[in-house]
């Protein structure tokens, strides 16, 4: 029981409703324009998920091999830091992951492209290969793109750009203008996300020599970049939700502006890597609750 418990902490689900965000919402515009199948959001969330379960586990693996994860971390303890799961045992569970990745992945574009598209399942499947990637050389490696102030840019392409756009065009075959800038609004939320955690970890990766943009800025400049990602999320939704106006319903997205605002506020107020620490699960359910209601609120 103490081994499964080391494992689900490790697999860290608190993570893993920010990474069907965007899965939500793209399968939300799709079927505003009448494009929908079960089986492709289904799919796509399962592969979703267990890319960003191999990412976990993959930088649990990077930071607890490098030493990062230190006695100054703040933060749930990770599983090699904390002696729970051995690195070969995590090196086992990322090789498993993999295969599982593969075989969503396949399965989820047999659904979407059958076997008439083969240029789009080919080019799918070499996006998959990217995320594979960038799942695990976040921290694994000596060129991990983490320790490289690489993380945000990343984070935006493929939670952002990649995750919206993307899963949109496995049910429509096409790429359609009004997502875009959901898609954008959506990526730098994440990234928001990505810098609070940084901003927590300030002092500990400076000591491990992990810089992060966060560690590269310094924490006051830290949080004003990271004013101007959630001050961005907000002006760039206003800013589609007028251009692409269809009824009342549009609006129920402003509602996530309430919590973004206080979070800001809270930002500006913290000082310990504690205070940020506690901001990091509301603001990733911000962002699935942006989600939600930004594409409801189009097919209402």
């Amino acid at each position: 029981m103490n081994n499964f418990k080391s494992w689900l902490s490790a697999i860290r689900l608190r993570t893993l409703p920010l990474s069907i965000s965007g899965i939500i919402l793209g399968s939300c515009f799709a079927y505003y324009n009448g494009y929908f199948k079960i089986t492709i959001l289904l799919f796509a969330i399962l592969t979703t998920i267990s890319l960003q379960i191999l990412s976990n586990l993959s930088n649990d693996y990077g930071d607890g091999v490098k030493g990062t994860d230190g006695e100054k971390r703040v933060g749930p303890a990770r599983a090699i830091q904390s002696g729970k799961i051995t690195p070969d045992d995590m090196l086992k569970a990322i090789r498993l992951n993999i295969i599982v990745v593969i075989i969503f992945t396949t399965i989820l574009l047999y659904f979407a492209f059958g076997v008439k598209h083969f240029i789009y399942v080919l080019f799918f499947f070499i996006l998959a290969c990217a995320s594979i990637y960038a799942a695990m050389n976040y921290t694994i490696g000596e060129k991990a793109y983490g320790y490289r102030s690489l993380g945000d840019f990343f984070v935006f392409i493929f939670f952002g750009l990649l995750s919206v756009i993307g899963s949109y065009f496995l049910y429509t075959m096409q790429l359609d203008h009004h997502v875009f800038l959901p898609a954008i609004a959506l990526g730098l939320l994440c990234v928001g996300v990505l810098n609070l955690n940084n901003m927590r970890d300030i002092d500990s990766d400076k000591f491990s020599n992990k810089i992060t943009v966060a560690v590269r800025l310094g924490i006051k400049s830290a949080k004003s970049y990271h004013y101007l990602l959630i001050v961005g999320t907000m002006i760039i939704t206003l800013a589609f939700v007028i251009l692409y106006y269809s009824s009342i319903s549009n609006l129920l997205v402003l509602l996530i502006f309430v919590p973004l605002i206080f979070h800001l506020i809270k930002v500006k107020k913290a000082k310990k890597p504690e205070d940020f620490d506690t901001l990091l699960k509301p603001l990733a359910l911000s962002a699935f609750a942006f989600s939600l209601l930004l594409g409801i609120g189009y097919i209402l």
